[in-house]
């Protein structure tokens, strides 16, 4: 959400902001609503003060005798009122149509996004590991003869329909393994606090974080009302929805392990095959509250948290700036952390690490006290994978693959298996 004072004070550097979203002229829309909300707040105030002086008129009338002049005045006064009625329904609707318009107006970009249509002019910041030279072909995860037992899509087609998966055996064993070694990591070594949290939420957190109302087709809701998150940051952030927070608290990192649920509403005909596109899959999903002169270290920190996790498992990944025209609704910038898939040659998204300044914040009235007694200001919210624990198995399994089908596991992921260090052809851990 944005602040109205400053679309009124600089509505063209708020229309140039929106362009590089690419819309335009949007700043006379929001004023013109602005203005007749004021307006008709302004002829209400002035219509009850003409009500109000009326009503003290009409006893003297009264007791003066003056019957013509007395029900000119009760007159009055009954005018006055269903006109300040009037006036006030017509300003409630006006700022609702000027907050549902604010609510679906995207964040203004860093001003350090790069300009670009669409993800092919993504920058890249840095890389790390080199692929893996392999003396036979590479194949994606879902052909490996490791897996054939332990992962079904034709059992999930059955039970649920098309984009899901039953992991089952040493496959289901490995996947929790990974969560396992990132919440570990977040927590023990990164200082993250853990938390697990409803995967339904009301629909007033949706809100709160910009899935909605924009973004409705792309998740699920119950027929209670409730929807279903599509990632942690939406329970994680509304943490502080409507809080004032004291500034020796901040900044406050969060970490949580969920399912999460997508509807893929704009993905027809991509990813079909194989796990790296769900409807239900599962996040280690992180969350930090700041104050806002912390916010930019700490979109770097978060960052550099999602890449270790990484470079421990030993996947060569790149992490790149998205442009302007790539970047999310709700975000002021983006890394996106990408992974090297050798079945698919190619670098394929792990993370989305994101800074939203205060548009989160404002769309939650979520608010810190810069110090005891001081006027409570915004806080700033960022989000970030570390990791998507179905797209890290897929990593680890391809990069991780032998000729014979059997694949090398990551030594760092040792201890969460019982010591063990391969899944087997056949299926097993060894």
């Amino acid at each position: 959400m944005h602040d109205i004072r400053l679309i009124r004070d600089n509505p063209d550097a708020f229309d140039a902001a929106m362009a590089r979203r690419g819309l335009s002229g949007v700043s006379a829309e929001v004023l013109a609503l602005d203005e007749a909300r004021r307006g008709a707040i302004t002829e209400a105030e002035a219509a009850q003060a003409e009500a109000n002086k009326a009503a003290k008129e009409v006893g003297a009338a009264k007791a003066r005798g003056d019957d013509a002049e007395f029900e000119r005045l009760r007159a009055l006064v009954g005018d006055k009122k269903a006109q300040v009625q009037s006036l006030n329904d017509e300003a409630k609707a006006k700022d609702a149509a000027l907050a549902a318009l604010l609510m679906g107006l995207p964040n203004i970009l860093a001003d350090d996004v790069p300009e670009g249509a669409d993800e092919t002019e993504n920058v890249e910041i840095r890389r790390w590991g080199t692929p893996r030279a392999f003396d036979f072909t590479p194949v994606e995860h879902y052909q490996l003869a490791a897996t054939r037992a332990g992962l079904n899509f034709e059992l999930a087609a059955k039970l649920s329909g098309s984009r899901f998966a039953v992991l089952s055996g040493a496959v289901a064993r490995l996947h929790r393994a990974l969560a396992q070694f990132m919440l570990d990591t977040h927590v023990t070594e990164n200082g993250l606090t853990e938390a697990i949290t409803p995967v339904l939420v009301r629909e007033e957190m949706m809100f709160g974080t910009g899935q909605l109302p924009k973004f409705g087709e792309d998740s699920y809701q119950t027929r209670e009302g409730w929807w279903l998150i599509p990632t942690a940051e939406v329970t994680l952030t509304n943490f502080v929805n409507g809080e004032v927070v004291e500034a020796g608290d901040l900044p406050m990192r969060y970490v949580a392990h969920t399912q999460c649920f997508r509807s893929e509403a704009g993905s027809a005909g991509k990813d079909t095959a194989g796990m790296l596109r769900q409807h239900q899959f599962e996040k280690v999903e992180m969350v930090s509250i700041t104050a806002p002169d912390q916010s930019e270290n700490e979109h770097e920190a978060m960052t550099r948290r999602a890449e270790d996790i990484l470079e421990r498992l030993g996947l060569p990944y790149r992490t790149v700036r998205l442009c302007s025209g790539d970047t999310g609704f709700g975000a002021r910038r983006t890394h996106d952390i990408e992974v090297w898939l050798p079945g698919q040659n190619s670098y394929r998204e792990i993370s989305s690490v994101s800074t939203t300044g205060d548009f989160q914040a404002r769309r939650m009235n979520a608010r810190f006290r810069p110090e005891p007694g001081a006027k409570p200001e915004y806080l700033h919210t960022l989000n970030g994978s570390g990791l998507a624990v179905g797209r890290c198995l897929i990593a680890v399994l391809e990069n991780g693959q032998e000729a014979d089908g059997s694949v090398t596991l990551p030594a760092a992921l040792s201890p969460w298996l019982g010591g063990k260090t391969r899944l087997t052809a056949e299926g097993g851990l060894a």
